[in-house]
């Protein structure tokens, strides 16, 4: 049975990722995904959220898991 993660295990890992070359990273360098942000806006055309309901995800970051 494994033991529950510690305290700073989730920071190291991160940094090894980083050490490793994280391509999540580099494509954060490279890609600028806000420029796309008032494109994606229009496109969704969201309501006002005046109804209720759960608030909708941030359109960037859809886009970024759609694309990565």
């Amino acid at each position: 049975m494994r033991s529950a993660p510690g305290f700073f295990e989730f920071d190291d890992r991160l940094r090894r990722l980083s050490d490793l070359g994280d391509q999540l990273e580099a494509y954060g360098r490279v890609v600028d995904f806000e420029s796309f942000r008032p494109e994606l806006e229009r496109a969704l055309a969201y309501s006002s959220g005046s109804h209720g309901g759960r608030p909708p995800y941030d359109p960037v970051m859809i886009l970024k898991v759609l694309v990565i």
